[in-house]
């Protein structure tokens, strides 16, 4: 078994070894992973983080040992960039940009250094609003992480991964965590609401706001009402997704 850290802003995850494949999810810069299948071109990792399989580039990550896996897999919290673009400084004295969310806990493994701002281990449940707000007007992009690029369950996930929190990397997985609540009325800013399509599958997923809003990413992340029967745009006057259920992640 090899292991890897990713050393790049960001990093596509795919389905499958090949350039037009299916973009998933991301790797963020300082995110390890464990390297499960080599090949000339690609590897396929699994995320540390959030456990998510699939193949990326060869050239776009650095291998490590497995003790410096291990320790890192085993901090009890992550030092996590909170300004929507930053940058760390390689060994060479280049500018490298990183985005919101990333792990800068390990620079110094790689060789770079790090003076932004940063969040360490978990906050107050209220912070979650304040971290999901930076992510208004991302725009949607399906596997994406990032303010320049997310989807549904990469939006919450990355909100409570800021807040030393984690999630699964889809809304099916992430309905399976917390404790669910019967009406909306118990919920509070913060908690999770999820929705399902015409086949009763979870594909969707946004952070309640007070006063019977969400935010969420839908076409872009934006704020819409919420009710007993789902997101209702009020825009096109129209209801978006059905709500499936409600659950308290912390």
């Amino acid at each position: 078994m090899q292991y890897g850290i990713c050393p790049l802003s960001i990093v596509a995850i795919r389905t499958l070894p090949e350039d037009h494949s299916e973009m998933i999810s991301q790797v963020l810069y300082g995110e390890h992973f464990k390297v499960l299948e080599y090949r000339k071109k690609w590897s396929r990792i699994r995320v540390a983080h959030d456990k998510c399989e699939g193949w990326i580039f060869n050239n776009q990550y650095k291998l490590i040992s497995e003790e410096v896996y291990v320790e890192m897999d085993q901090r009890i919290s992550q030092m996590i960039s909170s300004d929507i673009v930053s940058h760390v400084c390689t060994e060479d004295g280049m500018l490298l940009p990183i985005v919101l969310g990333s792990t800068v806990s390990s620079t110094a493994l790689l060789n770079h250094t790090f003076e932004g701002s940063f969040i360490e281990g978990k906050n107050q449940k209220s912070e979650l609003i304040d971290i999901a707000f930076l992510y208004l007007k991302a725009p949607y992009q399906c596997g994406g992480k990032t303010p320049f690029g997310i989807d549904s369950s990469g939006f919450t996930q990355m909100v409570y991964k800021i807040n030393g929190v984690t999630l699964s990397r889809d809304a099916e997985g992430q309905s399976k965590q917390g404790e669910a609540l019967s009406f909306i009325e118990e919920s509070e800013p913060g908690d999770l609401a999820f929705f399902d399509n015409n086949e009763g599958v979870i594909d969707h997923v946004g952070i309640i706001l007070k006063d019977n809003y969400i935010i969420h990413s839908n076409g872009h992340v934006r704020i819409d009402r919420l009710d007993h029967t789902g997101i209702f745009n009020t825009e096109e006057k129209l209801y978006t997704h059905k709500l499936r259920v409600i659950k308290k992640i912390i």
